[in-house]
């Protein structure tokens, strides 16, 4: 059998408009997604700078309400709110990674592949990107915390709160911290072993539950008055005020950023 010697294998071409195309919807995508991610870390920015948004008239509801709990009760309560546990660094670094990668993925068509001095500069942008916007936006930095680590450095963080503010030192044991952590999205109840042991896990977990429960309404202040109440009823059920006691832990909310 001859074949004839001009047949030669032409190989498959993609029409330059594809790749025109595919360019700009992957810019589209790239671009809808950071502007997503940006708009709603703006908006819930004031969520998350409570040093300066708990206003004086929200600490003194907490404190009244401390006031009155304590009125019943041997046990002190202190609530104690940091914008954040951690600085997370490591956010920041992985939040720049996931911009380079995805960027480069989505805006393939548009990088200069030819010229490797300008991809690496355009590279290097879209991971500055990353890196700055979680190290302004809290709620964007948040995307790249990972659960586990919020929770170890939330409870880290509780655990100090709770010996440098002298929760355990109460006469009776009746320490019982409330501590938020706003970054992390966290709620850590802490009590000394003397109420401890008369409360099972399951109160603690729904006095959580409606801290919680107030945050996600809006209202920080109604959370924590919330949860000061409930752990007030079980301190006064258990360990009732007794004639001269003393206020042995200052009525106060510690809030601070970190």
């Amino acid at each position: 059998m001859n074949i004839d010697s001009d047949w030669t294998a032409a190989g498959t071409q993609v029409s330059s408009d594809f790749w025109r195309i595919a360019g700009l919807v992957g810019a589209a995508i790239f671009a809808a997604l950071l502007l997503f991610l940006v708009v709603r870390a703006i908006f819930r920015q004031r969520r998350y700078r409570v040093a300066s948004s708990f206003t004086e008239d929200d600490r003194r509801a907490v404190r009244e309400a401390i006031t009155t709990a304590e009125r019943r009760t041997v046990g002190e309560i202190l609530p104690v709110v940091v914008e954040r546990s951690d600085p997370h660094p490591g956010a920041d670094w992985l939040a720049a990674l996931c911009c380079l990668l995805v960027g480069t993925s989505l805006l393939a068509g548009w990088l200069p592949w030819e010229q490797p001095v300008l991809l690496l500069l355009s590279q290097f942008a879209m991971a500055a990107v990353g890196f700055g916007l979680a190290r302004i936006l809290p709620d964007f930095k948040r995307v790249f915390i990972f659960e586990d680590r919020a929770t170890a450095v939330a409870e880290e963080q509780a655990f100090q709160e709770f010996y440098a503010n002298g929760l355990h030192k109460t006469e009776a044991a009746t320490g019982v911290l409330l501590f938020v952590s706003v970054l992390e999205h966290r709620v850590i109840i802490m009590a000394d072993e003397g109420i401890d042991s008369k409360v099972d896990a399951e109160f603690w977990a729904n006095t959580d539950d409606v801290i919680l429960d107030g945050i996600r309404q809006g209202s920080l202040r109604d959370g924590l008055v919330s949860g000061i109440e409930r752990a007030g009823e079980r301190l006064a059920e258990f360990f009732p005020w007794q004639e001269g006691d003393r206020n042995e832990i200052p009525d106060r909310v510690i809030v601070r950023r970190e």
